[in-house]
């Protein structure tokens, strides 16, 4: 985000997860702009600590659940306990119960985090994939993670888009040819995610980046 600088105050502590496939260094930045201070661990101990956390992600579906094996239960119980989980892109993705990414290459049936009930789906659209470009945002449900974004554009990259079992869960769409969720949530709210990489979308982005350190600091 060009022109931005560290917020002054630190609002809130976020542990972003290290396993493997995250863009850490953007991510982070982007949460040290929004008031976060960042820690990025590959220790699920220092889950508990931290007011938040970030499950970051790009790659293949498979290869993320597989590397984020040794995090599974951590996650759970702290989303369980009602605290805030952020998934962003293929971290939003594992958030859910399955996808058909693993299926369409051959690899069988792969379990994700189920902590938000769906699975995700290939586009299937007469449009290039992977879908990469801005798009705008459509926001269909209160959470204080979207306050002040409904109509911004945000900058996606990704072949497979997350379809929960409930409608409610679905908190903003977009637009590629079909609409489909850009960010979803579970019922309670602490457990939500993005397709787009809000490291990436500009002002869009940061505004999401600082509605999440903000909901971390009100938790």
């Amino acid at each position: 985000m060009p022109g931005e600088t560290i917020a002054e105050e630190t609002i809130a502590d976020v542990v972003v997860v290290d396993y493997g496939l995250g863009n850490l260094r953007s991510v982070t930045r982007g949460l040290e702009r929004a008031g976060a201070g960042v820690e990025i661990t590959d220790d699920p101990d220092d889950f508990a600590a931290a007011d938040g956390v970030v499950l970051p992600g790009v790659g293949a579906f498979r290869e993320g659940m597989e590397n984020a094996g040794p995090y599974r239960e951590a996650l759970a119980n702290y989303a369980a306990a009602g605290r805030p989980l952020f998934g962003i892109c293929l971290g939003m993705q594992m958030l859910l119960g399955s996808s058909e990414e693993a299926k369409h290459a051959g690899e069988g049936d792969v379990e994700g985090l189920n902590l938000i009930p769906g699975t995700n789906v290939r586009f299937d659209v007469d449009r290039k994939i992977p879908h990469m470009g801005w798009n705008e945002l459509a926001v269909t449900r209160d959470h204080p993670v979207v306050a002040g974004v409904d109509g911004e554009y945000a900058y996606f990259v990704h072949s497979y888009y997350a379809l929960p079992d409930d409608d409610d869960a679905v908190v903003a769409e977009s637009d590629y040819g079909a609409s489909f969720p850009a960010v979803i949530a579970n019922e309670r709210g602490n457990v939500f995610g993005t397709q787009f990489h809000p490291e990436k979308s500009g002002e869009t982005g940061l505004r999401i980046l600082r509605n999440f350190v903000d909901y971390c600091a009100d938790g």
